[in-house]
């Protein structure tokens, strides 16, 4: 099965090496056509206001409207524009409200305030997961169908809180940080083996 990789903007050629690395065929997607040869998706990490003008303007934002069946992986901003909702984002923000989240842009800080976690992720062995953190989105809710499978302590405003970080809804996974960044393949082969495959 071909995967495709959203590659309208951001880091979708280090998705495109992880899935190489797991020996699986990966496929740029630029165009509504891109999406009759693919059997899964991934929404990568980016600048999820500059996706949401490219999806429309290349009209990939209404064909995958169509494509309620594709499972995907969004990281980071890919997460954005899963979610049902968005906190901080601009009127027009493509939002497919695949995943019942309500996310908050950048909610863990601009660039300055990035930084890396070691996390236990439900369903995958460890050792614990190296994750990414750069502008990354806070998952403020999650609905009753959302399974949380990992989660991150954060200090905000000096208040210290766990918020979840990778959620799986039916065929959708997401996470709010950068796997593809970090040369773990786990989370991707998570996807593949329990999602992808198993559909």
């Amino acid at each position: 099965m071909n995967v495709g990789v959203l590659a309208l903007q951001g880091d979708f050629l280090e998705h495109i090496d992880m899935l190489d690395r797991l020996g699986v065929r990966a496929k740029l997607v630029k165009t509504p056509k891109d999406l009759d040869s693919i059997g899964a998706l991934v929404f990568p990490g980016g600048e999820s206001t500059t996706m949401s003008k490219l999806l429309e303007s290349s009209g990939l934002g209404e064909a995958l409207k169509a494509r309620l069946e594709l499972p995907i992986f969004g990281t980071c901003a890919g997460l954005i524009l899963l979610a049902r909702s968005i906190s901080d984002g601009r009127p027009d923000q493509v939002s497919f409200g695949y995943l019942d989240v309500e996310v908050r842009r950048n909610g863990f800080g601009r660039q300055i305030r990035s930084f890396e976690a070691d996390l236990d992720v439900l369903e995958i062995s460890p050792p614990p997961m190296k994750a990414v953190f750069i502008r990354a989105p806070v998952i403020e809710k999650v609905g009753s169908d959302v399974k949380v499978m990992a989660t991150v302590s954060y200090d905000f405003n000096g208040k210290e809180e766990s918020v979840p970080v990778v959620v799986r809804q039916g065929r959708y996974l997401a996470s709010a940080f950068h796997p593809e960044l970090t040369g773990d393949t786990r989370l991707h082969e998570y996807f593949l083996q329990h999602i992808v495959e198993s559909r």
